[in-house]
């Protein structure tokens, strides 16, 4: 069989395995509409130096930030399987080691995008107003970010042994980056020296892009720089996850 033939087969257990566990799905949308609903009305009154409404502002943040979390944690449900024994009966089976880790890449950018649709409609409930060739851009902006992200957290579950470790990692990560994207304020108010140590954060570039094609904006400068940006690094997130995915630590 083919790479894309294994890819399916791993795809479809693992999203079967996605769509009975109800606990996961509801509590891992939970989050991102909690940030829309108790923080968005925050912002309604307040100056954010920014063209558009606070919720064209907010919104772009909150998709990128679900992606960000959402695709940085899904290792550790890899690192139960691994130390359940499920991937080393997995990897003696023809499926290569490759399709392994597409195939969960790829359930979990669909779960990813499909939280993203749900937040975008509760942020139109809210008061969003997005042209909808923007919103399709700025998810295909979150389904990139989460492929990215997902490949290198399965790399990383692959070569820690326990989940206190592999979550040490993540939030030491993730934390600053997350702070330094402007993802739920945009980096225009803050000081200078933290506006300008922000630029060395790739997911700046991303969540400014995707803010931009939120208020119908497609071909300018921001939004040319955070699809290559984003780009290169799901490409470089891509390979190295690929690399330490078969790189087995034991």
């Amino acid at each position: 069989m083919t790479l894309l033939a294994h890819t399916g087969i791993v795809f479809g257990r693992c999203l079967r395995s996605t769509l009975r566990s109800k606990t996961n799905l509801f509590f891992g949308m939970l989050q991102p509409l909690l940030f829309l609903a108790l923080f968005g009305p925050l912002l309604t009154e307040l100056d954010m130096d920014v063209s558009g409404s606070s919720w064209q502002t907010l919104v772009p943040g909150v998709l990128v930030q679900l992606a960000l979390l959402g695709g940085s944690y899904v290792g550790l449900g890899l690192l139960m399987d691994r130390n359940l024994g499920v991937v080393d009966r997995m990897r003696v089976t023809p499926v290569s080691p490759l399709a392994l880790l597409l195939g969960r890449t790829l359930r979990d950018v669909v779960q990813l995008v499909a939280q993203s649709v749900l937040l975008v409609l509760l942020g139109l409930a809210f008061g969003l107003r997005a042209p909808f060739p923007g919103v399709l851009l700025g998810l295909l902006f979150v389904a990139v970010l989460a492929a990215a992200l997902s490949a290198l957290s399965y790399g990383l579950a692959m070569n820690v042994r326990t989940s206190p470790e592999f979550a040490a990692i993540a939030n030491t990560a993730g934390m600053p980056l997350m702070l330094l994207s402007g993802l739920l304020l945009p980096m225009t108010l803050a000081p200078g020296w933290l506006a300008g140590v922000s630029r060395a954060v790739p997911f700046r570039y991303t969540v400014d892009a995707v803010r931009q094609v939120f208020l119908g904006h497609y071909a300018n400068t921001t939004v040319v720089v955070g699809a290559a940006v984003t780009l290169a690094l799901a490409a470089l997130c891509l390979m190295g996850g690929a690399r330490l995915f078969g790189r087995v630590r034991g």
